[in-house]
């Protein structure tokens, strides 16, 4: 235990708690008096817990552009045997 320390937290409960209750963010010294306000600091936490936004792949039109690519290859090559 560290004795004359007194730091400011946030405490964020976990939005699926399957593993996890909450999770505690310590605030830097002096990150309050910068003028940033209670509800930016909650927002950080909550955003910090969700994790980076990455973007959605379209798997299903890759599929099917592979699938016709396919389509199109064996035609033309049926139709090469065919005419030759």
């Amino acid at each position: 235990m560290v004795k004359g320390i007194s730091r400011q937290v946030i405490v964020v409960h976990a939005p699926d708690p399957k593993l996890f209750e909450q999770a505690i963010f310590i605030l830097k010294d002096g990150a309050v008096g910068e003028g940033v306000t209670d509800e930016a600091l909650l927002k950080e936490a909550q955003q910090a817990i969700r994790g980076p936004e990455r973007p959605r792949k379209r798997l299903y039109l890759y599929g099917a552009f592979w699938a016709a690519l396919g389509a199109a290859a064996t035609g033309l090559a049926w139709l090469a045997t065919v005419l030759i």
